[in-house]
């Protein structure tokens, strides 16, 4: 009796289960009620990824800065990302290298293009000099996990630079991080108001350990080397200016 039960529930369940195929190749729509299966949330983040007070071996003290807040889906996104410093004891109030409001899409497994405006000058103030940006961005994961990010701008002037960043998180223990850190810059026309020149103008390495007390939460130190190449250094030279610095720095990262 129960090898006989037992045939007829085998026989039951593929009955469905080939009737379910069946259905599924003439191309069963479900009823319009039902929910669906897959259904795309909007969220937001904020990365400080650098919250730093810098300590050059030439240069003045400074307070440096570097986030980014999105909120969209997986597809679709709006950025805000901004980089920035305070130079202490110069008397001028803080100023932003860069200010971007992009659309972001993504095109490929871990990478993104984006598209905005973008801003530089002075933070509340009209002590430095200030232009605005047409950028285009691809950031992205690279081969091997390196955080990559690739930018585009044209000034309302006309002036095109590219630049580069580039990080990596090594992980020593479960909470201890060592992250090297690689940026460059290409200008392809002098801004002598901005200190740009022409070619490729500056490079900047460094290394900072990371120590997470929270995942959200954590403190760092670090150093870095920075030199400035052809018509911007000579341009640096023109106005007393270092065209060559190392640095210590001490920091937080937090994201939420």
């Amino acid at each position: 009796m129960e090898i006989r039960v037992g045939r007829i529930c085998l026989a039951t369940l593929s009955g469905l289960a080939l009737s379910s195929l069946a259905l599924a190749e003439d191309g069963y729509d479900a009823p319009d009620h039902w929910p669906s299966p897959m259904q795309e949330h909007l969220r937001g983040s904020v990365l400080v990824d650098r919250l730093e007070y810098v300590w050059p071996s030439e240069d003045s003290e400074a307070v440096t800065w570097d986030f980014q807040a999105w909120y969209g889906g997986d597809v679709h996104r709006v950025y805000l990302k901004g980089e920035g410093n305070n130079t202490q004891g110069d008397g001028e109030d803080a100023e932003f290298e860069s200010l971007d409001l992009l659309y972001s899409r993504l095109i490929a497994d871990f990478w993104e293009l984006q598209g905005g405006l973008g801003y530089q000058g002075g933070l509340g103030s009209d002590d430095h000099p200030e232009r605005y940006f047409g950028v285009i961005s691809l950031q992205g994961l690279a081969p091997y996990r390196l955080e990559t990010e690739l930018d585009l701008r044209v000034s309302d002037d006309g002036d095109t630079s590219l630049s580069l960043e580039q990080e990596y998180d090594l992980r020593l223990t479960q909470r201890l991080y060592l992250q090297p850190r690689l940026e460059m810059e290409v200008a392809f026309d002098d801004a002598e108001e901005f200190g740009v020149g022409e070619g490729f103008n500056s490079l900047r390495t460094g290394l900072r350990l990371r120590y997470e007390l929270h995942r959200k939460f954590a403190p760092y130190i670090g150093a870095y080397w920075q030199k400035l190449y052809g018509d911007t250094a000579d341009m640096a030279r023109d106005e007393g200016d270092q065209v060559e610095d190392t640095a210590v720095v001490a920091g937080l990262r937090v994201w939420f």
